[in-house]
């Protein structure tokens, strides 16, 4: 499987760690050589469609008072790195991180990674990976943080709406349909998402802003129905607030002529 091919490379590029450094099961630090400033994606979830591979940029800060050697980050989804069911390695020939000189005790390195559905992403790994990190000193210092960052890896969402009549009298009933879908990197394709609360929004057509009527859940397959009774000209949409697996994401607004 392809999975095992991934958590594979994870391994072997542990191993060209350990040629250089002890193998450590947890974070590690000999002498002064120090890692901050980890910032993985610019700051934001990373958010993945249902078939396109996305490469994503970390970078951090390396200090040691001898001078940085090298540095390498790996991304792992699991409870350690030993025991990860997923990761990625940098697109370098050697796994490392590309470092830059700031001056004589700090460098700047920097690493891309590919996250790709059905290869090192599946269903199940969405939500919270981590980046393990390690760095030498020119004078062999070291250390090594089994979590030096978090963040989110999220299956990217989509959402419908459709109001209807339209054109529609002044008091009569309106219905509101719509679908929530996420992408489903196991299947290459969005699929419902069920059980979810969802607000009905509207905003008056001089308005600009959106106000919740109510929050109605999906379905076993991830769609929306709802009522309400027709008031003046405006717009519907639903809107969906996000988990920890799957972004926000707002429906466009369909608009409801009043007569």
């Amino acid at each position: 499987m392809r999975m095992r091919a991934i958590l594979g490379v994870v391994t072997g590029a542990l191993a060209l760690s350990a040629l250089a450094v002890p193998a450590a099961q947890a974070d590690e630090v000999q002498g002064d050589t120090a890692i901050s400033g980890v910032v993985v994606n610019g700051g934001k979830a990373v958010v993945v469609g249902a078939t396109a591979k996305k490469t994503i940029t970390v970078s951090f800060t390396v200090k040691d008072a001898s001078g940085v050697g090298w540095a390498q980050a790996i991304l792992y989804h699991g409870a350690n790195i030993d025991s990860a069911d997923s990761g990625a390695v940098a697109k370098s020939s050697d796994g490392r991180s590309t470092c830059t000189k700031v001056n004589a005790t700090t460098s700047t390195c920097k690493s891309s990674y590919d996250l790709e559905p059905g290869s090192n992403l599946i269903n199940s790994v969405a939500g919270g990976w981590k980046v393990w990190a390690i760095a030498t000193g020119k004078d062999n210092d070291y250390v090594q943080k089994d979590n030096a960052k978090t963040f989110q890896v999220q299956r990217l969402s989509k959402l419908t709406v459709n109001a209807a009549p339209e054109p529609v009298k002044k008091g009569k009933t309106i219905t509101v349909t719509g679908k929530l879908t996420r992408a489903n990197w196991d299947a290459g394709t969005y699929s419902g998402y069920s059980t979810q609360p969802v607000k009905l929004q509207f905003r008056k057509k001089s308005a600009s802003t959106y106000s919740t009527v109510k929050t109605i859940k999906t379905s076993s397959t991830g769609n929306l129905k709802t009522t309400v009774k027709a008031t003046v000209d405006g717009y519907f949409r639903y809107s969906f607030a996000g988990t920890s697996t799957t972004p926000a994401v707002n429906a466009a607004g369909d608009f409801i002529d009043v007569k």
